[in-house]
């Protein structure tokens, strides 16, 4: 929102969601707001009655409500708003995928470009639906006349200052790790064993600059992986908090998930194991050359900030 508030190129932004909102009380002059609910077409094509781009985020991510409540949402919401962005005649329909979509399969190379074919893990609704609307968008935008341009982007696991969710540590969690890291790290008496296992992270800021990117058209529409330059893995984590760790080698991290995940009645949020069980390492080659994103933050630079924010 400040990079749409901030960029000369865009005249007005529409904000649409669930919960009161006030644009005026963060300083966004350009931003009115809509309350309103995705699974509402005809609030939708309200909304984007003069937008020339439409960048969809609404998901339910947790698992924390009924099947059929969440598949109303990402599946049935999804579409309601890229229906309601042609209806109105959108030129941009920006969605917002993730890494997940391509499963954690052995046979996953390290690199993953946007070619490489989208498998979602079995149990996991989240990358399920994910990859399922991707297919569903496509469809869309190839059969509809004059409809909009379809980017869609996966970005890696998301942190930063404001990041929460189920796409990062929850925020209690991160607070209390960063806070107590000090101290725990002088009373620890022996080392905590983590797993070598590489994980690919992308700072907010990063995110938001490369969904700014598709909404100023400054590269051509299609598929795009997001994620900072770089890896880390637990051991990076428990140095940046200052605690001793030893090495836990991946195969038995690996097949610990895939075992894991493989249990019966497995709670939706517990099913984000499976991620654990190869690691999903993208090439954003092509972010990079054709939509023109330079993210700002390393892998490294980008747990640092998060880390930081709530240390404070």
């Amino acid at each position: 929102m400040p990079l749409l508030e901030a960029d000369a190129r865009v005249a007005h932004v529409t904000g649409v969601a669930r919960h009161p909102f006030d644009p005026a009380a963060h300083g966004w002059m350009k931003t009115k707001y809509l309350r309103g609910d995705v699974r509402d077409a005809e609030m939708l094509r309200e909304a984007f009655r003069h937008a020339d781009v439409v960048v969809h985020l609404a998901f339910q991510v947790t698992g924390a409500v009924p099947g059929e409540t969440i598949e109303s949402v990402n599946i049935g919401g999804t579409l309601n708003a890229f229906d309601a962005a042609a209806a109105m005649g959108a030129r941009r329909f920006v969605f917002a995928s993730s890494v997940a979509a391509y499963g954690f399969h052995r046979d996953n190379p390290i690199g993953m470009t946007e070619d490489w074919p989208t498998r979602p893990a079995a149990r996991l609704f989240y990358a399920q639906e994910k990859a399922r609307l991707e297919h569903l968008l496509q469809d869309r935008a190839t059969t509809t006349t004059d409809g909009p341009a379809l980017y869609l982007l996966r970005p890696s696991i998301v942190l930063g200052p404001h990041a929460v969710g189920a796409k990062s540590l929850p925020s209690g969690l991160m607070g209390r790790l960063a806070r107590g890291s000090v101290g725990w790290a002088g009373r620890m008496p022996f080392p905590v064993p983590v797993p070598e296992l590489p994980v690919q992270l992308v700072d907010e800021a990063d995110v938001g600059q490369a969904l700014l990117q598709c909404v100023v058209a400054a590269g051509p529409p299609g598929t795009y992986n997001i994620a900072a330059d770089g890896i880390v893995t637990a051991s990076t984590v428990a140095r940046e908090l200052g605690v001793r760790s030893f090495p836990v080698p991946p195969r038995l991290t690996q097949a610990a998930a895939r075992a894991l995940a493989t249990l019966p009645f497995l709670p939706p949020v517990a099913q984000w194991v499976e991620a654990a069980s190869h690691p999903a390492i993208m090439d954003t080659t092509r972010a990079k050359e054709e939509l023109g994103w330079v993210p700002k933050f390393t892998a490294l630079e980008t747990l640092r900030d998060t880390l930081r924010q709530y240390r404070k």
